[in-house]
């Protein structure tokens, strides 16, 4: 993969931030579980927080390309930040992006894009992970009003965010085809902030319950037309996937660079480490998966730049490079020892973020089941 000198100067200004402001704050935010919010004023002054969005909104007018590896270099710094930077692009913007009428855009997007308000995306539900027929969020119409009913759970964003892109059903009968999107604002009567969840990695994100009590908006803020939820939801999180790959990708490759560094310094029975084949051969085993998943996300990024059909590629590109930065992850804290377990070193932190990136925007299980239907065709 070769960047252009538009997109390699994208990523460095992602890796200027990051080794400056970003990475020397994570393992503070990581014990405190405070949301970064001095990191998001910053990525928002550069552009980070409306990479896909057009400069008539104020966005940075990037490609999929670029997003990628902005990300990728956050990431290697601090996950929970690269959380937030992709899920507010991906899932809090790029449904309005796609799905929303002019003055929607106009309403929403150029704030979202400055990074003044944050963006969530809320379909899960307690009885609703990967199957998303089984959502039982309604959406009632009454007079000029839907009346939203139900509640949501593991929304990534959901304690910061202002603008929420949310998925209830108006037909249940109907399954996946009553599924309607509608965007909700913080401040909405009827709606509030539920619990919010305590994690093992990605701690400075925040993850939380929403709660829709007969929360009442106007039709308007439907997004998409009647039938259109479902597409809206798979559409956004094919885009996703490429962002969380990314994201897994930087995690990985952080948590490399400290075993490698460490490797070369660390000394035993008179010389460093790594000229030991037992840990040279790990160093190498984790670039090479670490390159492999880089070239699998960024060809995934690529087809989405070219307007073609990238739902398969984006699945393979999340599986590889999570279940890859897990791995890796671990092999660092291996190759560090009790270094490694300890917290004085990052890569114990940047084991329990990689394990989510197995998890959200699509379980590897279910990823699977969407490439293994493509291939069998």
């Amino acid at each position: 993969m070769f960047l252009n000198e538009e997109q390699k100067a994208i990523q460095k200004v992602a890796g200027d931030i990051t080794k400056k402001i970003i990475a020397p704050m994570a393992k503070q935010y990581d014990e405190t579980e405070e949301f970064p919010w001095e990191n998001i004023k910053q990525l928002g002054k550069l552009g980070f927080m409306g990479m896909s969005v057009p400069e008539k909104y104020d966005g940075a007018d990037m490609d999929m390309v670029s997003s990628v590896a902005a990300l990728e270099e956050i990431a290697k710094g601090c996950a929970s930040t690269a959380t937030i930077v992709a899920v507010h692009n991906a899932a809090g913007i790029l449904p309005i992006l796609m799905f929303g009428t002019d003055a929607q855009k106009e309403k929403y997007i150029p704030s979202l894009a400055a990074g003044n308000s944050i963006g969530a995306f809320a379909l899960t539900e307690a009885g609703a992970g990967s199957d998303a027929a089984k959502v039982a969020t309604t959406a009632v119409q009454d007079g000029k009003e839907y009346v939203i009913h139900g509640s949501k759970c593991f929304i990534s964003n959901g304690g910061a965010a202002d603008t929420f892109v949310v998925f209830a059903t108006k037909d249940r009968a109907k399954g996946v085809k009553g599924l309607a999107a509608f965007i909700i604002e913080k401040e909405t009567p009827g709606f509030s902030i539920g619990k919010h969840e305590s994690k093992m990695g990605i701690r400075a994100s925040s993850t939380t319950e929403l709660i829709f009590d007969k929360c009442r908006i106007p039709l308007e803020n439907q997004l998409g037309k009647d039938g259109e939820g479902f597409k809206i939801a798979m559409m956004t999180l094919d885009v996703a996937r490429i962002g969380i790959a990314a994201l897994a990708t930087g995690i990985a490759a952080g948590a490399y660079e400290e075993a490698r560094n460490y490797a070369k310094v660390r000394e035993q029975f008179g010389k460093p480490i790594c000229v030991n084949q037992s840990i040279g051969f790990m160093l190498a085993d984790m670039a090479i998966q670490i390159e492999a998943a880089r070239q699998l996300t960024y060809h995934a990024a690529e087809l989405k730049d070219a307007n073609v059909k990238f739902g398969t590629e984006a699945a393979m590109a999340k599986t590889f490079a999570s279940d890859m930065a897990v791995q890796v992850a671990l092999n660092a804290i291996q190759i560090m020892g009790g270094y490694g377990y300890s917290r004085e070193y990052p890569v114990e932190r940047m084991m329990r973020d990689a394990k989510i990136t197995q998890i959200y925007e699509g379980t590897n299980q279910i990823q699977r089941v969407v490439i293994s239907r493509e291939i069998l065709k």
